[in-house]
């Protein structure tokens, strides 16, 4: 945390310094060529008139001036999909923006799924090209380790060749992108992997070391740090945010344990009484400030209150809320009442349309009747307002919706930055398109066909459960008998 705070100041410092020219623009004849020339490179593949991508713009340049002198030299670069790198971004098969990649020179190592905060990108990339797990030579390197305000794993090897060892640094290049590794091959530490919690998080609700006492597996030792490393509440950030897996159940506050780290653990130790008797749900504090684009959308826009607002996620991308006053009582009666399926799921929705056209309008409150409950084949269109691809096919996809008018065929669209997607859909850019077969609805199928109308008519041709009445399986219109007269 305190690190943070120190890399927030050193923005306000040298935000003059930071400029676009930190991050480079590669076009499609010297792509290639250029990646050869940097040994770690980050890309951002991006089209202009994309909101997110302008919402990651700046953190990106400021990325770039964080690691500006890093050993070794880590490179961002990024490339224009619409312009100067079109065969680029099919080459590498870009479908959404904006899509960040990993290189090694030019061989892709990754995509990145990493942080979008400047601080957060550059910790990882750091992560990503540094060694896994920090070899700490000596017992005040170990001390140096621990004394850190971040939770770490140490590895602790009498032979560095043990097979404990090697399994460890195994996980360690699996996960370094999410915890901290060092390690310490000494003969006096004998055998054992511990995960060390800094002081600030120390409680009475759980030890504050936890010894791996499993088999010398990849998958144990995996499975034991990704279990323990955040503890029963754990503090998430934007940096770690990933780690958290769902059903999550997320207390935002005014989290500071720079200048309130008695207020912040006041709060967390009431959390973490609950949350001991709910194994199965993940538990964490958040900041509500950073954390404030999470809290929209339960629109929520201002926290008047000191006490924590409590959200929840479920495996199925449900989303709950505590609407009582959090008090120990209140939220245990909430998880309670979520444990037993009890509670309403709250719903992001524009309000419900009147559908006349050709081409229907779903919202959250409408999705199931619009497609769920339909009885008919349906293609999902989800799109963004603000997408230059989504304008491009709106025209076809009215006329699609023509075509099709008659047909055992529902030809619909969502507008995914104003609804919640419902499970088991997953938007990762847009426009995102689904077919979901009538007798198939919990599993739609991503659209991998086409996008000029005939494609999309031959693809639902083929597809379509019953044979359309206007065309034949390959999308031929089938004539009518006074056609052949």
């Amino acid at each position: 945390m305190l690190v943070k705070l120190l890399v927030v100041a050193v923005f306000a410092a040298v935000a003059c310094q930071a400029t676009e020219e930190d991050v480079l623009e590669w076009a499609d004849g010297e792509f290639a060529e250029e990646l050869r020339r940097h040994d770690n490179t980050l890309v951002m593949f991006y089209a202009p008139w994309c909101g997110h991508c302008k919402q990651l713009k700046p953190e990106y340049v400021k990325a770039a001036e964080l690691l500006r002198d890093n050993d070794p030299p880590i490179t961002l670069a990024k490339v224009d999909c619409t312009e100067s790198g079109k065969d680029t971004c099919n080459k590498y098969s870009v479908n959404g923006y904006p899509t960040l990649k990993i290189f090694a020179k030019d061989e892709v190592v990754n995509d990145y799924n990493g942080p979008r905060d400047a601080y957060g990108i550059a910790k990882y990339m750091k992560a990503q090209v540094g060694p896994a797990s920090k070899e700490l030579l000596t017992a005040e390197d170990v001390k140096e380790f621990m004394n850190s305000e971040e939770i770490g794993v140490i590895g602790y090897f009498e032979k560095e060749d043990s097979s404990l060892s090697v399994s460890y640094h195994s996980v360690a290049k699996k996960l370094r992108e999410k915890f901290r590794f060092g390690h310490s091959n000494n003969a006096e530490s004998g055998n054992k992997i511990v995960i060390h919690r800094p002081k600030l998080l120390h409680n009475k609700f759980e030890p504050n070391e936890v010894v791996y006492s499993g088999a010398d597996s990849i998958n144990d030792i995996s499975e034991f740090v990704k279990q323990n490393y955040y503890g029963l509440v754990g503090l998430r950030t934007r940096d770690n945010m990933e780690a958290f897996k769902k059903p999550l159940v997320v207390a935002y506050y005014s989290v500071d344990y720079v200048k309130n780290p008695k207020g912040t653990n006041y709060w967390r130790n009431r959390i973490r009484k609950v949350a001991k008797d709910f194994p199965e749900y993940t538990f964490a504090i958040a900041s509500k400030d950073e954390f404030q684009n999470e809290l929209n959308e339960y629109d929520i826009d201002y926290v008047k209150s000191d006490k924590p607002i409590v959200l929840v996620r479920d495996e199925r991308n449900q989303k709950f809320m505590l609407r009582d006053d959090f008090s120990v009582e209140s939220f245990e009666k909430f998880m309670k009442d979520l444990q037993a399926d009890a509670l309403e799921p709250y719903q992001k929705s524009e309000p419900i349309p009147e559908n006349t056209g050709n081409v229907k309008v779903a919202v959250a409150k409408n999705f199931d009747e619009i497609v769920t409950n339909n009885n008919k084949d349906t293609l999902i269109e989800f799109y963004a307002p603000w997408c230059g691809h989504c304008k491009k096919l709106e025209p076809i996809y009215n006329e699609l919706g023509d075509k099709l008018a008659d047909e055992d065929v529902e030809i619909v669209k969502m507008d995914a930055t104003a609804n919640d997607v419902p499970y088991p859909y997953e938007v990762r850019g847009y426009p995102s398109l689904f077919w979901v077969p009538k007798n198939s609805k919990d599993n739609p199928q991503k659209y991998e066909g086409g996008r000029k109308l005939e494609e999309f008519i031959e693809y639902i041709a083929k597809h379509a459960t019953n044979q359309l009445k206007g065309y034949d399986r390959s999308g031929k219109p089938i004539k009518a008998p006074q056609d052949e007269l």
